[in-house]
């Protein structure tokens, strides 16, 4: 029986003379870019996607910008603007690029989106014309919800600019603004028109933007595809360095995952309770709320994901060494599966993360439906959790990331393989070069499969450039590159010259501070 006999059968057979019964469907499809320079003259890659169904037309458009991508990129808006008048004939700028806030500012201001409303009725775009949104995901999902609610649905182009929505938001099909509290409590689904990613945009973000935006990553591999996952191990440091073939081709591998379940599930517009792609994000979404935000949303779904892994081998689900390769990915990654607001407690003495539960099914509606992992790859749908064994594998997660920390390497199963002192000169320029030279050598000879620790001996000077935030991001980036871990400086296990610094973002995940 298909969906409309069974309709007619579930009428009263009295009274189905009296009833008429529509069904129609509508197809949607668009195209994700990969691509650089998108605003470069020579770049055809905007005009084809603002052109494709009429070529012959010139189209009307305007651009909305991400505030804090027009800091990092001054010339973007008169990009834009020469962009938009060397392909005249295709391309119609209707007035400069608008700044909005970037940020969940952009979602939890109603006023901004009836300005923005209103700013397309006063540019006279209609539902032929496109609406352009350029930022991270928050940004995206505002001006998104502003296109689908505007005449009922304008052309909506996106171009991210984080890891996270390059990968993981940007290509879906849903927008919406926080309301009441509550988060995406206002919000459509509307397929846009086309994504554009352009990878140079990635190269302004932080050390910590760049690696929160692979959670998702993580994610649908442990859900769907062990092949992905293996690549994530074997390409871990080079991740965490965020070098950028290997974090182009992590993106492109996420997006293209997440657009296979979107496009295959048989349920794109979420109107059933199961949630995969929503692996590790009951606990995500209550831990950001929890820590005021201090938790990127990448940060969080990391430590979510942990949780729930931990849950499944609980649950006798997932074998223990899978799980212990899925928290050695996250710390290599340079994730720390541990934060403070997982201690909070609510007001029956219950773990404050726990009411996440509650939360996430009332937001789904109908019966609870948690992803949990059976294997790396292969995800399984459960209707209950225990929540005692949760909470319970919540407190063995974070003695278990202690563990781990207080070993010399940044998997809880390695070990100090060799241990060198160098003194690698005076100044940071001749510190870094030898540093280039010698460190690959001697990785290569002494423990190319394994973590090595290294000792360093700076003077003061290199020790006083490292306080440099470009010098030490290059010094981090140089140690993941080459899967090495600071073991002391200058003899001692925190250093001597630089404090918390050092500390947080070279010995950790490699160490933890109780």
């Amino acid at each position: 029986m298909n969906k409309l006999e069974s309709l007619i059968a579930a009428v009263d057979p009295k009274e189905r003379s009296n009833v008429c019964l529509q069904r129609f469907s509508v197809g949607f499809e668009y195209a994700v870019h990969f691509t650089n320079g998108l605003f470069q003259l020579a770049n055809p890659v905007f005009a084809q996607a603002i052109a494709r169904v009429k070529p012959e037309q010139c189209h009307r458009f305007v651009v909305f910008v991400d505030d804090g991508v027009a800091r990092n990129w001054p010339k973007l808006t008169d990009d834009i603007t020469a962009y938009a008048q060397y392909h005249a004939t295709q391309l119609q700028l209707l007035t400069m690029p608008e700044q909005v806030p970037g940020g969940e500012r952009a979602k939890n201001t109603p006023e901004l989106i009836v300005q923005l409303q209103r700013r397309l009725l006063d540019l006279g775009v209609d539902r032929h014309s496109y609406v352009v949104a350029i930022g991270g995901g928050a940004v995206l999902d505002a001006v998104g919800f502003v296109a689908a609610t505007t005449h009922r649905g304008v052309r909506h182009i996106r171009v991210p600019t984080t890891v996270l929505a390059q990968n993981d938001s940007g290509v879906g099909v849903k927008n919406g603004i926080n309301a009441f509290g509550v988060k995406n409590f206002i919000g459509t689904f509307a397929p846009p028109v086309a994504v554009l990613n352009d990878f140079d945009f990635l190269s302004t973000l932080e050390r910590r933007d760049q690696i929160a935006g692979m959670a998702e990553a993580v994610k649908v591999s442990l859900i769907r595809d062990a092949s992905f996952f293996a690549w994530l191990e074997t390409n871990a440091y080079a991740l965490a360095a965020f070098e950028p073939e290997a974090a182009a081709t992590l993106i492109r591998r996420c997006a293209e995952r997440h657009m296979q379940h979107i496009g295959k599930s048989g349920d794109p517009f979420e109107a059933g309770s199961a949630r995969p792609l929503d692996f590790g994000h009951w606990a995500a979404h209550k831990l950001e709320s929890l820590s005021n935000h201090d938790l990127r949303h990448g940060e969080a779904v990391a430590i979510g994901m942990a949780l729930d892994t931990r849950y499944s081998t609980l649950q006798g689900l997932l074998e223990e060494t899978s799980a212990e390769r899925i928290y050695a990915l996250l710390e290599r990654l340079g994730f720390r599966l541990w934060h403070p607001a997982m201690e909070q407690q609510s007001g029956n003495a219950n773990s404050a993360l726990m009411a996440g539960l509650r939360e996430f099914r009332e937001h789904l509606g109908g019966e609870l439906t948690i992803t949990l992992l059976a294997d790396i790859g292969h995800g399984v749908e459960v209707h209950a959790i225990d929540v005692q064994a949760a909470g319970a594998g919540g407190h063995c997660l974070a003695q278990t990331t202690r563990q781990h920390a207080m070993k010399l390497g940044p998997r809880g199963d390695c070990h100090l393989t060799y241990c060198t002192n160098i003194h690698p000169g005076e100044t940071w320029p001749e510190v870094r070069g030898i540093l280039q030279r010698y460190l690959p050598e001697v990785k290569r000879d002494i423990a190319p499969e394994l973590d090595l620790g290294v000792g360093l001996r700076l003077s003061g000077a290199a020790a006083y450039a490292l306080q440099d935030r470009a010098n030490f991001e290059e010094l981090c980036a140089l140690l993941r590159a080459n899967g090495l871990y600071v073991f002391t400086i200058n003899g001692f296990p925190y250093g001597t010259f630089h404090g918390k610094r050092v500390k947080e973002d070279v010995y950790l995940p490699d160490w933890l501070d109780d």
